[in-house]
């Protein structure tokens, strides 16, 4: 799939503890363009919203409470076959089982604060990347 896109959100464990540019590096590393970014903080109902596709599980409270705990960078990030070669580039949501090389493998420190969101569909990557960043803030001509 040609010039598709993903959506990455460095979650605040990883903005914490200073990972935001080392992770940044592995992704133009591995070939993806950022045609967006940003540094923001999720509000308590921008987290319920992104996340309500859970609403329904038992960690939900919990991810919503990790998730507003600091700031986040949310990219738009551009690469033939973007979702499914990123979700290879950020490893397993356990980081425990994640392959070596990997963002979650070298960044992540549990499966809640695992360092990295990463769209899981072409649908969700373009629903994720509007919900973060309005049409003039993501740069399609690069």
């Amino acid at each position: 799939m040609a010039n598709t896109i993903t959506l990455t959100m460095i979650k605040p464990d990883a903005v914490e503890k200073g990972f935001t540019g080392n992770i940044l590096k592995d992704i133009a590393d591995a070939g993806f363009t950022i045609t967006a970014l940003k540094l923001t903080q999720l509000t308590r109902s921008d987290a319920e919203r992104f996340y309500s596709v859970h609403r329904e599980r038992p960690f939900f409270n919990s991810l919503v409470e990790f998730m507003i705990s600091g700031p986040i960078v949310a990219a738009v990030l551009k690469k033939d076959n973007a979702v499914e070669d990123f979700r290879k580039l950020i490893g397993a949501t356990n980081p425990e089982n994640a392959e070596e090389g990997t963002i979650r493998k070298k960044y992540a420190e549990s499966v809640e604060k695992n360092a990295v969101h990463g769209s899981d569909s072409d649908e969700n990557a373009a629903i994720e990347a509007h919900f973060h960043f309005a049409d003039k803030e993501i740069y399609s001509f690069l």
